[in-house]
């Protein structure tokens, strides 16, 4: 597009030419008839315009180049815009007559009030800055010759393009850490409620990296989507800085709806928040997507061991699942498209094994058929399981909503993404502020009897916000249904319901009421019922404070908090440990009998736990060390517990565990019978065969919570009562189980259980004389159960 400058404005560094390249300036910021795209493009040619006649005015030309860099050089000046300018010569002048020539170009340009980011280097200087800068680089590589010789222009590109695919394994890597720090430091475009459109990860910055990525040659970035993405930022940062003279890049709160009727957005700020929203997390998928690829690049030519997180090639990480190359893929005989709890299951095991997706997996989970209502027992455990990862849990998540799973799992979801929060306690959408609380949940998940509710209420304790009216009622009502669908209990899903209908009342209590008024206690107790309730509250409210950020979880609101939560404690009596289910009428018999027995039954109608899960009844003499000795041997036939639970009776125990095959069919029963009952009576060794085999599957470092560990009171005369709350993992029951029997220690009771990633186990025990353990003894065994769940 021509702007007819030269022919308007006389020139050469006259004022009056400095004042008509002002106007027009003015003129073409103000204009309404043209789009983004055709302004950028016109304020450059009129800039391009100008210093083309000052280069001339000036005498100069032969030797020297006037180039545009970075955003100039890109044709995408914005009103008000800097101009970045290199003054580029052969090294062949002399310095005066190049400072001389500068300044005849520069100084009618400040006149006009432009500002000039400028610099004056000889070809050679130039590609050295670049050498030594990325960000230096990565502007020449736009580098266009406005004015002046071109070649020299073009010289300089060719070079500067050469050096970085020469030296691309070195400067790709400085150019990560650059990167890594700039998103540390800002946050992400996708999630802020006043991002900053340029340097925020997923920003425009970062579409200038993928473009750096794919000069070198080394790796290429996903083209679909970013090049709209990124053509809709930069209509909403020329919207930004129209009138000149704005500063920053920052969309500001009391901004939005002005730019957005700039942009002509019926919807308002919201929908330029939601559209800014879903642009950035296109361009940072593709950035994730991009900097695997480099990494798996620059990976053979780093000293010292393999990187943490990284996992052999072709590891397990669950049924139909591989660790492969530091992602997570599918098994070469999984079949997404029959099987609809396959996309949970990897998304779970790759979040447990702090590994992202690989692109092309998540793209073939997004065929799954449409899951069943109620959800499946391995579906709901998966879902729990993938938001008790914790912080690994975030960019599966992404993957899972950019393919379109998550608005199918959860359709109420749809309502949330992209959503803004007009409060400024929030520094987060409503969408990815709900996930971050499920990410701060599952630090706390030590702290509550029933993780897998804590996990679930802080997804959705803000699903209201997508509709009318007060979203703690209409969030209630939503979460009640949510928790139906996927099948929970009608119980626990009244009790999601309340932890979002409630979320708020412990803070409002503590900061608004007088917390010495009986009343005040009463209000709270009123509204929870039972301790358990008023743990997962306060839990859910910490959460959800900690992921809104700073500003609302202070030192003064966690202190008014917990001492409204210890108010209310000291009136709720505790809630006793889960009771071991009561045996059927032939595992009685079974258990009177006398008789070593083993019965494994696949399936049926037994359980909830779905058709992949497997019983298993053992019914042998008492005696210290069986619980280990039979986790041990479920470990050898790669069976992973999900549940047990164990009672003595005369000298005879009975084991009925619930465990599910990590290869995905059923165990072979006839062998699993028979080494169980080799192993009873001692003709197999299981720990000489368990030290021969790694039975951990591969996986990160994944940031948990530590174990805990407590001594209950109170709970019965007959035995001492110890509760292990653990990150659940192949082999901890049996660490537990040999731990236990180390401490010389009787199990009159065993319930273990597992929700989602969290283990909940209680053992009733006793001591060599078959009574309760003494405080001392029952806190060294605590101790001992605690580094064995480690």
């Amino acid at each position: 597009m021509t702007t007819g400058t030269s022919e308007e404005a006389p020139a050469g560094g006259t004022p009056a030419g400095a004042s008509a390249f002002r106007r027009r300036r003015s003129q073409l910021s103000a204009r309404e008839d043209l789009t983004p795209t055709q302004r950028r493009r016109a304020l450059s040619d009129s800039a391009d315009d100008w210093l083309h006649g000052l280069l001339a005015a000036s005498g100069g030309g032969r030797g020297v180049a006037l180039v545009a860099v970075g955003g100039y050089g890109r044709r995408e000046l914005l009103p008000g815009s800097d101009l970045d300018l290199l003054v580029l010569h052969n090294g062949e002048h002399a310095d005066t007559d190049v400072a001389a020539l500068t300044d005849a170009v520069l100084y009618p340009l400040w006149d006009a009030g432009v500002d000039v980011d400028h610099s004056v280097r000889s070809l050679a200087e130039a590609r050295a800055v670049a050498s030594r800068d990325p960000r230096a680089a990565m502007g020449l590589m736009d580098a266009r010759v406005v004015a002046g010789e071109r070649a020299l222009g073009d010289r300089l590109r060719s070079a500067v393009l050469a050096d970085w695919r020469r030296d691309g394994r070195r400067r790709l890597a400085e150019l990560a850490e650059l990167t890594r720090r700039r998103h540390a430091r800002v946050g992400e475009l996708a999630f802020l409620l006043e991002p900053d459109i340029v340097d925020a990860e997923g920003g425009l910055r970062d579409t200038l990296v993928l473009r750096a990525v794919a000069a070198s040659w080394l790796a290429d970035a996903p083209h679909g989507g970013v090049e709209p993405a990124r053509e809709w930022l930069l209509c909403v940062r020329d919207a930004l800085h129209r009138p000149p003279g704005r500063p920053g890049d920052r969309l500001l709160l009391q901004e939005q709806d002005v730019v957005a009727a700039r942009l002509r957005l019926r919807g308002g700020a919201d929908d330029l928040l939601g559209r800014v929203s879903a642009s950035g997390r296109t361009i940072a998928y593709a950035a994730e997507i991009t900097w695997r690829a480099v990494d798996r690049v620059l990976r053979p030519s780093r000293p010292g061991p393999r990187l943490p997180g990284r996992p052999s090639v072709g590891g397990q990480l669950a049924p139909g699942v591989l660790a492969h190359d530091g992602e997570a893929v599918l098994a070469p005989d999984a079949h997404p498209d029959s099987d609809p709890v396959l996309p949970l299951r990897a998304a779970a095991a790759a979040a447990q094994a702090g590994l992202p997706l690989a692109p092309a997996t998540a793209a073939r989970l997004g065929t799954a058929p449409p899951l069943p209502a109620p959800w499946p027992r391995e579906a709901r455990e998966a879902l729990i399981t993938l938001l008790g990862a914790g912080e690994p849990a975030l960019r599966v998540w992404e993957a899972l909503e950019f393919v379109g799973l998550v608005v199918r799992w959860l359709p109420e979801w749809e309502a949330l993404r992209f959503r803004p929060q007009r409060n400024s306690l929030h520094r987060h959408t409503v969408d990815r502020h709900s996930t971050q609380t499920a990410v701060e949940a599952a630090r706390l998940t030590r702290a509550v009897s029933r993780p897998d509710l804590l996990l679930l209420a802080g997804l959705l304790h803000d699903v209201g916000k997508g509709e009318p009216g007060d979203h703690s009622r209409t969030g209630a009502a939503l979460a009640l249904g949510v928790a139906h669908r996927l099948g929970f209990t009608d119980a626990d899903a009244e009790l999601v319901s309340l932890l979002v209908r409630h979320h708020l009342l412990l803070p409002m209590t503590a900061t608004r009421r007088d917390l010495d008024d009986p009343a005040t206690v009463q209000h709270v107790v009123t509204a929870v019922g039972d301790r358990e309730t008023l743990d997962l509250l306060a839990a859910l409210t910490e959460a959800d404070a900690t992921a809104a950020g700073p500003v609302t979880w202070t030192p003064w609101r966690a202190a008014l908090v917990r001492d409204l939560v210890e108010r209310t404690r000291a009136r709720l009596a505790g809630a006793a440990p889960p009771a071991p289910d009561r045996l059927e009428c032939w595992q009685e018999d079974l258990l009177r009998s006398g008789h070593s027995t083993v019965v494994a039954e696949h399936g049926g109608d037994w359980h909830a736990s779905g058709d992949s899960d497997t019983r298993v009844t053992v019914v042998a003499p008492d005696r210290p060390g069986l619980l280990a000795t039979v986790a041990g041997v479920l470990m050898l036939h790669r069976l992973d517990v999900r549940g047990v639970s164990a009672q003595t009776l005369d000298g005879m125990a009975a084991q009925v565990w619930a465990v599910c095959s990590r290869q995905g069919d059923g165990p072979d029963s006839a062998r699993l019978r028979e080494d169980v009952l080799r192993a009873v009576d001692g003709r197999l060794d299981v720990a000489a065969r368990l030290a021969g085999r790694s039975q951990q599957p591969p996986r990160g470092r994944l940031p948990v919570p530590p174990p805990r560990v407590d001594v209950l009171e109170g709970v019965t005369d007959r035995a001492s009562v110890v509760e292990v709350r653990a990150h659940d993992a192949p082999g901890l029951l049996h660490r537990l189980a040999v731990a236990l029997a180390g401490g010389r220690v009787s199990i009159l009771t065993a319930v273990v259980g597992t929700l989602g990633a969290e283990a909940v186990d209680v053992f009733y025990v006793l001591d060599s004389r078959g009574r309760p353990l003494s405080r001392e003894r029952a806190g060294e065994l605590a101790e001992k159960l605690r580094a064995a769940a480690v």
